[in-house]
C-alpha cells in the first residue's frame, strides 16, 4: 500500500484538525499519524488504500470548520507499515 508524507499549513492548530483528520482516517480504514509541528503546520505519514488516500487528502486540503489551510505539501514515500492511525503530541 501507498505511504504519503503531508504537511499542510495555514490555520490548522487549534481547530481540532488532528482529532477530526483520526476520525476521517478510521473511517476510510487509514493507518498511520498526524501531530502539530512548532511552526503552527500539522504534519501526517499515512498508508492505505490509493483511493482512500486520495479521499483523506483531500479533505485536508479543506480540515474541519475553523481550518484556514493555505497549503498542503504531499510526498510519496516506500510504504511503512502502521497498525492504527495516532496521534502524536
Amino acid at each position: 500500500m501507498p505511504t504519503i508524507h503531508l504537511i499542510i499549513q495555514g490555520k490548522v492548530q487549534g481547530v481540532f484538525y488532528r482529532a477530526s483528520a483520526k476520525k476521517i482516517a478510521t473511517r476510510l480504514f487509514i493507518n498511520g499519524w498526524i501531530r502539530n509541528k512548532e511552526i503552527g503546520d500539522v504534519e501526517a505519514m499515512v498508508t492505505g488504500d490509493l483511493l482512500q488516500l486520495k479521499k483523506f487528502v483531500e479533505w485536508c486540503r479543506v480540515g474541519p470548520t475553523g481550518a484556514e489551510v493555505t497549503d498542503l505539501i504531499e510526498t510519496a514515500l516506500e510504504e511503512i507499515a502502521f497498525e492504527s492511525f495516532t496521534i502524536r503530541k
